[in-house]
């Protein structure tokens, strides 16, 4: 397996003066999973929103989840052994909490993983969650690279940090560079939340939707957007908008924890999301997926919280701080959401034969809650990750699968 590593400045090798390496400019053709590009005084920051849609919604945590990539690598064959990529990460921290895990690049060399590293440096948004102030602490650029890679021409992916924003400045090898040819394989668009973006996923390649396009044999668009599933029209236009074989929406958690919406307004605000999908794409297969088991949730609406006792000891967890009471009046739970999506899809799959629905607690449930415990009660660890992945490609990417045969109307 080739080695990854990450100084934080470029290597001596590395400079312009250095034989044999060859610099590529980092671009657009070079890049899957982005939906715009942004040219900055350094280099390219990858967004997974255009432009116009996250000028029409003024969220810290929208702009900070859509600008990290999840799901979006740099790809292009090369006969290179020795690849480096120069970069500026921009990493969450929260004070008082343990530093959350640095972000990790993935090579794959022709599919497979070869290698793993990281960068140093760059910047920090530490936020105090008891008041919610952020203060931004700057930070140097850094170089992650990877070496002995085999001496034959094949196509490498450099899969970017799914939970860092990444400004890439340069990249270099020590053989050309050009981009990887289209392998013709669909297109599947996802839309999730925080569990789709990939929190607490071991590396970029192995967030749950990026193992089921690995197994489904198909090209991932990422739109999973921590903490930010929350049914907007601009992210619907989005999905409408954006070339695409197969679409998938997940949505409930995010509803939930951020108390959002009633009921009243949830299954209008349901239909809304997928009328306007629907007239970008009238006849890909569409899967709507409820969400997974969160118990703090089920019964009990939001919001979530940070459980402050846990805090003071070192640990981050949440907690539902909404009363049961309430679900009676309205107030979303998880069961809820589950019922009112189920009904929503039977209900317009008559005339859509095009569209699925998915219950969460299928990919993870009860029985896998006593085994794989959510750690911090909202979020599934790596193993949880590899689990939902790998149940979703065995349901959607099946013969018989939502995402096997297109249905004619």
């Amino acid at each position: 397996m080739a080695s990854g590593t990450s100084p934080s400045s470029p290597r001596s090798p590395s400079s312009p003066h250095s034989p044999g390496w060859i610099t590529t400019p980092v671009s657009e053709r070079l890049l899957r999973g982005a939906l715009e590009v942004e040219r900055t005084g350094l280099g390219l920051l990858p967004h997974r929103l255009p432009a116009r849609a996250r000028a029409q919604c003024a969220d810290g945590q929208l702009a900070m989840a859509e600008a990290q990539p999840s799901g979006v690598r740099l790809v292009f064959r090369t006969r290179a052994t020795a690849v480096e990529l120069d970069a500026v990460r921009t990493k969450m921290a929260y004070r008082g909490a343990p530093p959350r895990p640095d972000g990790v690049y993935d090579l794959l060399v022709d599919g497979r993983l070869a290698g793993q590293g990281g960068v140093t440096g760059g910047h920090v948004l530490m936020t105090d969650m008891s008041t919610g102030s952020v203060e931004r602490i700057p930070g140097p650029v850094g170089t992650v690279r990877f070496s002995g890679l085999p001496d034959q021409v094949k196509d490498v992916e450099i899969w970017l940090p799914h939970n860092e924003v990444t400004e890439l400045v340069a990249l270099r090898t020590d053989a050309p560079v050009e981009p990887a040819p289209d392998r013709g394989r669909r297109v599947w668009l996802h839309h999730g939340s925080s569990i789709s973006h990939g929190s607490d996923a071991a590396s970029p390649s192995t967030t749950w939707p990026a193992l089921a396009a690995s197994l489904g044999g198909v090209e991932l668009v990422n739109l999973g957007l921590s903490g930010s599933a929350l049914l907007d029209p601009f992210t619907a236009r989005v999905l409408r908008d954006t070339p695409a074989d197969l679409i998938s929406i997940k949505i409930g958690i995010n509803l939930v924890n951020h108390d959002l919406m009633r009921l009243r307004a949830f299954g209008p605000a349901v239909h809304g999301f997928l009328d306007t999908v629907r007239e970008g794409h009238p006849a890909v297969p569409l899967l709507v997926v409820s969400p997974i088991l969160c118990p703090i949730h089920e019964d009990t609406p939001g919001p979530s919280a940070p459980d402050f006792s846990e805090l003071a000891a070192g640990r981050l967890r949440f907690k539902a701080a909404g009363n049961p009471a309430e679900a009676a009046a309205g107030k979303l739970t998880l069961k809820a959401v589950r019922g009112e999506l189920a009904r929503i899809v039977g209900e317009r799959a008559a005339d859509d034969p095009n569209l699925h629905h998915l219950d969460g607690l299928d990919l993870y449930g009860a029985a896998d809650f006593a085994e794989l415990p959510l750690p911090d009660d909202l979020h599934p660890a790596p193993e949880t990750h590899r689990l939902i992945g790998t149940r979703f490609a065995d349901r959607a990417f099946a013969p018989d699968g939502p995402f096997g045969t297109l249905r004619a109307p």
